[in-house]
Parts: C-alpha cells; structure tokens; sequence
C-alpha cells in the first residue's frame, strides 16, 4: 500500500494544484519512483489510498499496466490519517501482512529484502517490521531505539523511522473503518508489548514534504542523470 491522501500542508504551493504524490522530482512524479521499485521487487498487486485531489492520482498512474503491476484505490472523503487510511482499505489489502510506503519519500531501498519477512510475521510474534533510517537535519531527535532486531520507544542513539513498514492487518484492530487514526499510538503500544521488530538502512532516503527538500531531491537526480 502507497500512502498518498495527505493534503501536503508544508508543501504549498505545490501542492496546491497537485497531490504531493504526483510532484515531480528528476522527471517523474514522486510516486512513480516508488512505484517501479516495487514492480521491479515483485510487489504486483499496490493500493493507493487518496483524497486531495485523489482523481488526479487516479487518471495519472490508471490501472498500474504501464508500471507492470496492477493498482487499486481507496479513496476517502476526507484523510483519515495514516493508521485510519491502511485500516479503511484492510478489504482490498487482504488477511495478510503487507508492505506499507509513504508517497512522499524518495529511498533507493530494494524492497526485495523485506519479502522474506513477510510470510514469518504471524509466527514471529511480531505485527509490525519498521525500516529505520540515520535522523535527517529536520528530525535529530529521531523516533525509535533498536536493538538487535526490536524496536524500542528508548534508546541513546535513536533512529527515524522511514515510512516504510510491514505491517499485520491485527495491527489496526482497534481502528475502525472510516474513522481518522493516527499510527504514532498504535505504535507506541505495540512496540511497548513487543511486537515490532526492525531493521536500519543506511542507502539513500528523503523526506521530500517540503519545497525545498523537493528541489534538493530534483537536483540530485538530475545530476545523476547527467552523469
């Protein structure tokens, strides 16, 4: 599931006119970067969550034939905030844990290496796998700890979490379909229980929510393109 029905506040006014989403950064709108990762790592069947300006999203990236995958949507009246969102389209995503992306990131992860955690989640115990990554200048207080393989709501070095997760529909128990919930209390309580694991990742990973990190990532792809 792609993450993409949030309003963009920081990102105006860009996002005036146009979904976070669908801002382009090296040529290509944000999601679509996403999107190919996922085809070229196997993940074939993505639903994408929207609401602002969501049939723009829609009329954009259609049926997901061109990225070699196949796209459906959940659309809400209004954002119902991330743990709302995935727990609203917990129909289309299945009984099984699933991999979760937020739309406004950019992170050359191969998402290959999460598709073996999938399957073992249910035995594991775990009901969420959260990709960690080094805090960025905007976040130096980071979110989370890790040790080993677990997640901790402490630790003296912690990490931000990088809007990439696994998740077990179980997770979102508590949400009801169609109410706004935010995933920062479900999580908090599922990692103070034990059951979300983790792992770091030290390649390349943007917060792109605002212009000028928009810009900052445009630059850099662009000079990759020239190189």
């Amino acid at each position: 599931m792609i993450l993409a029905a949030g309003r963009g506040e920081r990102m105006r006014p860009f996002s005036n006119a146009l979904p976070k989403a669908l801002l382009p950064a090296g040529d290509k709108p944000l999601i679509e970067w996403i999107l190919e990762n996922l085809a070229v790592a196997g993940f074939n069947e993505i639903i994408i969550n929207h609401a602002h300006l969501g049939n723009l999203i829609e009329s954009a990236l259609g049926d997901g034939a061109r990225f070699g995958v196949h796209l459906a949507y959940s659309p809400e009246m209004q954002a119902l905030e991330t743990a709302g969102g995935i727990a609203n389209a917990l129909p289309l995503l299945g009984d099984e844990p699933f991999l979760v992306v937020n739309a406004d990131i950019f992170c050359d992860l191969d998402f290959r290496i999460l598709l073996p955690k999938l399957p073992t989640m249910a035995e594991s115990g775990y009901l969420a796998h959260l990709v960690l990554v080094d805090n960025p200048e905007h976040h130096p207080q980071g979110d989370f700890g890790l040790t080993h393989d677990k997640v901790l709501l402490t630790g003296q070095h912690k990490l931000t979490y990088s809007g990439i997760g696994l998740y077990h529909p179980a997770f979102f128990n508590s949400v009801a379909r169609g109410i706004k919930a935010k995933l920062a209390p479900l999580l908090h309580a599922q990692i103070k229980a034990g059951k979300v694991s983790g792992e770091r990742y030290r390649g390349l990973w943007m917060d792109v929510g605002t212009p000028e990190r928009l810009r900052e990532l445009d630059a850099l792809l662009q000079a990759k393109r020239t190189r």
